[in-house]
């Protein structure tokens, strides 16, 4: 507001706070931005207002859990609270109180619904957005629990069907509990289904209890009522959950009397429970009898009667066409198809990177989960993703979804430009005055040539949280140049010379002042490796340079300083086989390890399957990735417990082991496993497609044995490419022109 600017704010909150005892905030806030270079922007407001809503519930977790852990809490705080579990985190002076140990949970859903119910690693069902949750819990008339949060060791798998499930059985003392949760669409609309099976051989109660939690902590239930025909809980006096069968016994309790947990055992019953602090929970319970299993469907309407109605499409239709993968290796295979379906699940319009922490939008982001749908096939669901850019284009030219990351409209160009390649379509009219406008702000956004350290590349900015303080990112200098040759190539295939022309020459002005500055930093650390920033030694961050290997391929795959640089985050940076980044995600990431894996599959080293087998090893049971990884609970402590990015990279780095580009030649085969190809026992061939590529759409199929047989279909949008078959431990060939097949050598 303009009366701040002459307003002596300044010496009030100094005064103010001085005077109270405190330190001189002002002060103290100059003093930590000299960490940091001089930008325009300290922080993005969007990850500072995520940021305060993460941490305010953190405040409340740290206010009611500490001092209730005689409640049955989520997994994450039964472990993370528990100082005899390798998850545990001393309190102490933690002002708040956040899930940094088992950051995990799947979602459910239907293809382009955008509501996405998340299950825990031991069954809670969140089925609203950041709401409120359904557990089950199974208590024998003779005492024994089986409570799923509290146990260590459950099986939980994801089913891939005709729908996607997250199926948990859990089991103790003889009581076995079967969850399973999936979502559904009728002519109501969609509906989280949560089916029960319960087993108690001596006779006992099976449990649905309502959580005022999630995988986040605490999430206030103010008011909680059963119907009057027992079937329906009415939550904060709205329609909310139904069962299949009439409750037998019901019972509600408040923050005063403790979590309906402790009154299991209570006579008689209150179907109605109210708390003014927002901690209600309810117990609907249903008889098992002896030796009987109890069978019960819960079933939770995920829209109100606002909300637009989902379109009724289902997996199969959603997947139909899509670049199918068939190796011998079942984790491999299902990693691949759970990808596919968490991308599919995750695009409903826009594209998220996760179903909760991170369901909402970043180009960064968006420009690698594209990418892998293009990949997939997945060809209209990718165009309908990138027609939202230009909606989010400012007037200056800026593709903005946060402030301060300067590397959005080198990712926006890219992405387009590969769109038109991938799909041999001509650039969409709606989306030409973008790209203009995009890559002329790449070229307007440089820093003058001044002779300073920084001199011609883009200023200093947030960028990608995981590279450190605000610095001159050459993360994002390199997604300048990627960005304005797309916009050059677009041009040009659209016959816009004078355009081309223009953002070539800036690409390549860019990219020289790039490697002089390179140059400069070789000199000064004494090695080829590329840190981060010009300002910065060699360390973690330097995962942000990879991106000129990977995804841009600015150089050529021997390039001494992406060879270094990969060698130095190997011996550096890596815990438990995985790339281990220190700042901020302070966790082994799946998604970075593939990138470091796709520099080593261009160099031809075979380290990249190790990196692959890292990742694969890492995925939860159901097949998913948090964006960063505990190193000794193996849980997710950063970001969002379902990282769709994550899934991304793995889609991508398996369509580059079967199909790849580099510069005018397609590779093939260049990163499977040898023992995949020698594998005389195999039951059926190796199979990979249809996967589109720059030069038209390929199906590869791979007899195993000892002379392994690759063969090719191919729809070549421009004639034959040259091919090259580089499979790992065997001869490398290059195919004849008209060739559609060759055998390998060892």
């Amino acid at each position: 507001m303009p009366w701040m600017k002459w307003l002596p704010w300044r010496f009030f909150v100094r005064r103010f706070a001085t005077a109270h005892g405190f330190l001189d905030p002002l002060t103290l806030m100059a003093r930590l931005q000299r960490f940091a270079e001089p930008s325009e922007v300290s922080e993005p407001i969007e990850l500072l207002r995520a940021g305060a809503v993460f941490h305010a519930r953190a405040l409340i977790n740290s206010k009611v859990i500490q001092h209730n852990l005689d409640w049955v809490w989520p997994y994450w705080i039964e472990r993370q609270f528990d100082p005899r579990d390798e998850s545990f985190i001393p309190r102490a002076f933690s002002i708040t109180h956040c899930n940094l140990s088992h950051r995990n949970w799947t979602a459910v859903g239907l293809p382009d619904c955008e509501e996405m119910p998340v299950v825990d690693p031991r069954g809670l069902l969140t089925p609203h957005y950041d709401g409120w949750s359904i557990d089950a819990w199974v208590v024998s008339d003779k005492g024994e629990q089986l409570i799923p949060s509290k146990i260590l060791n459950c099986d939980q798998r994801l089913e891939l069907d005709e729908n996607i499930s997250v199926v948990t059985e859990s089991a103790q003392d003889g009581l076995r509990l079967h969850n399973c949760a999936r979502v559904e669409l009728d002519k109501s609309g969609a509906h989280c289904l949560l089916d029960l099976k319960a087993e108690c051989p001596a006779g006992g109660w099976l449990v649905v209890t309502l959580r005022p939690c999630n995988p986040e902590g605490v999430s206030f239930v103010h008011k909680v009522r059963l119907d009057e025909n027992r079937h329906r809980w009415l939550i904060e006096d709205k329609f909310a959950v139904h069962f299949e069968q009439p409750v037998e016994k019901h019972l509600a309790s408040d923050y005063r009397h403790g979590d309906i947990y402790l009154h299991l055992q209570d006579e008689g019953g209150r179907v109605h429970g109210e708390c003014e602090v927002g901690m209600a929970s309810a117990a609907a319970l249903f008889r098992i009898e002896d030796g009987k299993p109890l069978r019960i469907g819960v079933r939770i309407p995920l829209h109100t009667e606002k909300q637009k109605k989902p379109t009724p499409l289902t997996w199969p239709d959603s997947l139909q066409g899509h670049c199918a993968m068939l190796v011998p290796d079942t984790q491999f295979q299902f990693l691949y198809d759970a990808a596919i379906r968490t991308l599919v699940l995750h695009s409903p319009k826009d594209v998220y990177p996760g179903p909760y922490t991170y369901k909402r939008f970043w180009f960064r982001d968006a420009a690698f989960m594209i990418q892998s749908l293009l990949q997939a096939g997945l060809v209209d669901r990718a165009e309908r993703a990138l027609d939202q850019f230009p909606h989010r284009q400012k007037r200056d030219g800026f593709f903005h979804s946060q402030d301060g990351e300067w590397d959005s409209n080198g990712e926006a160009l890219w992405i387009l430009d590969l769109y038109c390649q991938l799909t041999n379509r001509p650039l969409k009219a709606a989306w030409r005055e973008p790209v203009l406008k995009g890559a002329s702000w790449i070229n307007d956004k440089r820093l003058p040539k001044d002779g300073s350290r920084c001199a011609g590349l883009l200023p200093a900015g947030f960028s990608a949280e995981h590279l450190g303080p605000n610095d001159c990112y050459y993360w994002d200098d390199f997604w300048g140049v990627g960005g304005l040759r797309a916009a050059a190539a677009i041009c040009s295939r659209e016959g816009l010379e004078n355009d081309a022309h223009l953002f070539n020459a800036q690409a390549h002005d860019f990219q020289q002042t790039i490697d002089e500055s390179l140059s400069a930093g070789m000199a000064r650390l004494g090695r080829p490796a590329m840190p981060a920033s010009p300002n910065r030694r060699l360390d973690a961050g330097a995962i942000g340079s990879i991106a000129a290997g990977y995804p841009l391929q600015l150089y050529p795959p021997d390039d001494p300083r992406l060879t270094d640089l990969a060698n130095f985050l190997i011996d550096n940076c890596f815990v438990s086989g995985g790339f281990f980044q220190d700042m901020i995600h302070s966790g082994i990431n799946a998604y970075l390890t593939l990138h470091i894996a796709q520099v080593l599959l261009r160099a031809g080293d075979p380290r990249c399957l190790d990196l692959m087998r890292c990742v694969a090893r890492l995925a939860s049971p159901t097949g998913q990735w948090p964006e960063a990884i505990h190193p000794h609970s193996l849980g997710g402590c950063m970001g969002d417990g379902q990282h769709a990015w994550a899934a991304a990279e793995w889609v991508t780095m398996q369509r580059n082991c079967f199909v790849r580009e580099e510069g005018d030649t397609l590779v093939l085969a260049s990163g499977l496993p040898p023992e995949w190809l020698v594998n005389e026992a195999a039951d059926e061939p190796i199979r990979f497609g249809p996967a589109l590529t720059r030069f038209g759409k390929v199906s590869l199929e791979i007899t195993p044995g000892a002379s392994p047989r690759v063969s090719w279909l191919a729809e070549w949008y421009r004639g034959s490419p040259k091919i090259e078959i580089r499979a790992l431990g065997f001869k490398p060939v290059t195919a004849a022109p008209e060739a559609n097949h060759v055998e390998l050598s060892a």
